[in-house]
């Protein structure tokens, strides 16, 4: 197993700068610590007896690339994460966003879009979702095809069950689903207000106006810099008294648009509020 020193500083630089010539893929901006970390995951994982090795693979194999772009975006997700913030969405921001005539919701980063489901499923239960459109969006198709089958193993359900009671879930939840051997397919009314699409947070533009962003655990990994240029994306994305939802470890404070945000109890979500 490679130690994660033996790959050296100027390596990783000359492997993202040759990542980003030959495919377009930017990882300039990424925290060093964390790419290194994935970079020595994948070697693992991927059995590369060396560092050269791994490089080589993915400067001349373009499909595997698509692997190796996977393994350093991937974004580790279950149902209702940290109930407490789906309880805080479910007692004081739906009844607000209730009274709007369409409630646009976007997942950013969503993954294999466990969260984008746990979004659906309490808009069912607060009678809003026939009046809603979530967005799901990541930079990485092949996680998009996951979200679209619904298909996730059985083993997990026991704690995304655990979670969904803990966030204020009444029902039971395995109406949600079927059971299939070792896996579960999610109900397909889930997905009737549920739009996938690639969406690459550094580069891309606003698409939509939306009163609901959330966007969890996606950030720690881009740098001060990146995680200005994708709050602006946000501001620009977000409606007047909208709501921003980050992860735990994430935060709008000391960022360009703080002052136009208050934060909402102590859940990571922050309110936008007028500007004057």
């Amino acid at each position: 197993m490679l130690e994660p020193s033996i790959v050296k500083d100027e390596e990783v630089e000359f492997l993202i700068k040759d990542v980003h010539e030959l495919y377009g893929y930017d990882f300039s901006q990424y925290s060093r610590a964390s790419f290194k970390r994935r970079i020595n995951r994948i070697c693992v994982i991927d059995k590369f007896t060396s560092y050269a090795e791994l490089r080589y693979t993915v400067l001349n194999d373009p499909e595997y690339l698509k692997r190796f772009v996977e393994e350093i975006t991937v974004n580790v997700t279950e149902m209702f994460r940290d109930p407490s913030f789906f309880k805080a969405l479910r007692e004081k921001i739906l009844p607000q966003l209730g009274t709007y005539p369409l409630i646009r919701v976007w997942v950013a980063g969503c993954s294999t879009g466990e969260e984008a489901y746990s979004i659906a499923i309490l808009l069912k239960e607060a009678n809003l979702y026939h009046k809603s459109l979530i967005y799901g969006t990541d930079i990485n198709p092949s996680v998009l095809e996951k979200a679209r089958a619904g298909v996730f193993p059985l083993q997990q359900m026991k704690s995304y069950t655990e979670n969904y009671i803990l966030s204020g879930g009444k029902n039971d939840f395995s109406d949600y689903y079927t059971a299939n051997y070792d896996s579960v397919k999610f109900d397909r009314s889930l997905q009737e207000k549920l739009i996938l699409s690639t969406h690459n947070l550094v580069s891309d533009s606003s698409f939509n106006s939306f009163q609901l962003i959330i966007c969890r655990n996606v950030l720690i990994y881009f740098d001060k810099g990146l995680q200005e240029r994708v709050f602006h994306l946000f501001d620009e994305s977000l409606e007047n008294l909208g709501y921003l939802a980050l992860g735990s470890k994430e935060s709008l404070r000391f960022t360009g648009i703080d002052e136009n945000y208050h934060q909402f109890e102590d859940q990571k979500i922050w309110k936008k509020v007028e500007h004057h």
